[in-house]
């Protein structure tokens, strides 16, 4: 008869641990469906990084690093979602860090700049600092893409894209796969 009592209630037991395991997860669900959808500047973020990344990935150093160095030079807009750190789609880790404009380390520690808001001067400092070593440079502005990047990115609420700057890539000593120069001509579809 204990016997018979015990097994009931450790039965009962067990319905309870299913039951507040039940509850538990329709919490979950119902938590999961209430978080926010990104704001336009995290889907920002999130394009730039997607855009950036596969640059990244179709360019070749003189001696390919183990682990790409990304540095983020200046004041950005859209590396919030890159700073967090990454993994191309090769799985090849991508190291990223902060680093002041006039850093001696930008030259020497960097495999590629993502090159925020700088004045004039910042911009030409920076890009001497560069010359003559296989740095993959991305600009995040509006600038023009005359003036040392290798790419410059254009952001708008429906897309990133970029373009290159032939010029730089030719004195860069990084190699760019054909197929990257090619999406730079393309043009976003009239609206």
């Amino acid at each position: 008869m204990n016997v018979a009592v015990w097994t009931t209630g450790r039965f009962a037991g067990w319905r309870r641990v299913l039951l507040a395991a039940v509850i538990c997860s329709l919490n979950a669900v119902a938590f999961a469906q209430t978080e926010p959808a990104p704001s336009l500047a995290e889907q920002r973020a999130q394009a730039v990084t997607q855009v950036v990344l596969g640059i990244l990935s179709y360019a070749r150093w003189p001696v390919e690093p183990a682990q790409l160095r990304l540095c983020v030079a200046g004041p950005t807009e859209y590396t919030d979602d890159l700073v967090k750190g990454t993994t191309q789609a090769t799985g090849r880790p991508v190291l990223v860090r902060r680093l002041l404009a006039d850093s001696p380390a930008l030259a020497t520690e960097c495999d590629a700049v993502y090159i925020g808001k700088l004045s004039n001067e910042e911009r030409a400092r920076l890009f001497t600092s560069l010359s003559g070593r296989p740095v993959l440079s991305i600009s995040e502005g509006g600038d023009q893409c005359t003036v040392g990047s290798l790419f410059c990115l254009r952001v708008s609420d429906d897309q990133v894209s970029f373009e290159v700057n032939l010029d730089s890539v030719a004195r860069s000593g990084v190699r760019i796969h054909p197929s990257v120069l090619q999406l730079s001509r393309r043009r976003p579809a009239a609206s």
